[in-house]
């Protein structure tokens, strides 16, 4: 049974060459096309201030002062997602942020050394060319509810991308596992669009400066 796991992250900023710092890391399970309730969370203390970053998150650097830093939640973060296929919208973003966190450890591991990789920003536009792809317009298109989404949050982003990503591949977005599932719900799991299996062969392309800025604004503009 393939493990998938809907990953998102907040940040200080939109690129980590300048210094900027994961601040939390959101995590959702899915086994045979259903969500569970295991779920991975973590506030992280950044080493800086959140700065500018604040009114897209309204995370605090009050509020993240007695949170632990990277290196004290690394190993269990890895120990969570391991061998899993992680789903993340904008790949490239997240991957690139936390592969910067294990390089500053002294890792020359890549969190796609460790996964498979899809990418539900790339396989909506494969599906849909022509139409927005942010979150908030894929809630619309499958008629999800992100009502409490008034501001980026990793865990509650994942939460709605995990619903998101199902009714992508089959229509389907159960809440709980253990829900009956109909013959050609399942069948549909067979449609899942991936990145490159292979794990030597996953290329991630780090997004320029204007493509990490509209990441990070993509709600305000639908």
């Amino acid at each position: 049974m393939e493990r998938l796991i809907v990953l998102d992250t907040e940040t200080t900023g939109i690129e980590p060459s300048e210094g900027h710092r994961v601040i939390e890391i959101g995590c959702v399970e899915i086994l045979n096309r259903a969500i569970t309730d295991s779920q991975y969370q973590q506030y992280i203390q950044p080493n800086r201030n959140v700065g500018d970053s604040f009114r897209i998150h309204g995370i605090s650097d009050n509020f993240l002062k007695d949170k632990p830093k990277f290196e004290e939640i690394a190993q269990e973060f890895l120990e969570y997602i391991e061998g899993s296929t992680l789903v993340i919208h904008n790949a490239p973003f997240d991957l690139g942020f936390l592969n910067h966190e294990l390089k500053r450890l002294g890792s020359d591991e890549k969190i796609e050394d460790k996964c498979k990789i899809i990418d539900s920003l790339e396989l909506s536009q494969k599906q849909r060319p022509g139409t927005m792809h942010n979150l908030d317009a894929l809630c619309r298109r499958f008629d999800i509810d992100s009502s409490s989404r008034t501001v980026h949050g990793a865990l509650l982003d994942a939460q709605i991308l995990a619903q998101v990503y199902l009714a992508m591949t089959g229509g389907q977005f159960t809440l709980f596992s253990d829900t009956e599932q109909s013959e050609d719900k399942k069948n549909n799991e067979n449609n899942i669009v991936r990145i490159d299996a292979s794990h030597s062969q996953v290329k991630v392309i780090q997004a320029n400066k204007a493509e990490l800025e509209a990441h990070n604004t993509y709600f305000e503009n639908v």
